[in-house]
């Protein structure tokens, strides 16, 4: 199984870990989107798409790899993030960046999420919020993430 994680891991890791996390199950290559060569996204089995939260969205620079992918017919994908808060009914940046990669023409099958050590800017005056984040319960539920989607990527259809 030919799989793929496109990670923007910035701030502190977070996301990074989560995304070698669910490799180990998934055994493909973690690569941020400047990396990835994107017609090599249409022979994969499995492609991620992942990034730390940034003021409810997505890295900027995954958003913008997203947007430059050439639209049509291709595999499975999932959706990662790390995030100190979960996501509000205000504004749904998981549910936006699935549809962006759908557009692209990709079968969305799972999501995952965790939280993540945040010290965006009040947070850093108190030192910061999930310090401990991703934990080994965290990761452990990235790897079952991952045997699932492995599952689901390899029944017959």
């Amino acid at each position: 199984m030919k799989v793929i994680l496109v990670c923007k891991s910035v701030s502190h890791g977070n996301t990074q870990r989560v995304a070698e996390a669910m490799n180990q199950v998934l055994d493909g290559r973690v690569l941020a989107p400047a990396d990835v060569d994107p017609a090599e996204l249409a022979d994969c089995d499995l492609v991620g798409f992942g990034s730390g939260i940034y003021t409810m969205a997505f890295h900027p620079e995954l958003r913008r790899f997203v947007a430059g992918l050439p639209t049509g017919h291709r595999g499975k994908a999932f959706v990662f993030r790390t995030s100190g808060f979960p996501e509000t009914p205000i504004r749904r940046y998981v549910t936006t960046l699935t549809r962006d990669i759908e557009r692209k023409g990709f079968d969305v099958i799972d999501a995952f999420g965790c939280r993540g050590f945040d010290t965006w800017l009040p947070l850093r005056l108190v030192g910061g919020i999930h310090k401990a984040h991703p934990d080994a319960a965290d990761l452990t539920a990235a790897r079952a993430f991952a045997e699932n989607l492995r599952a689901k990527t390899t029944a017959a259809p």
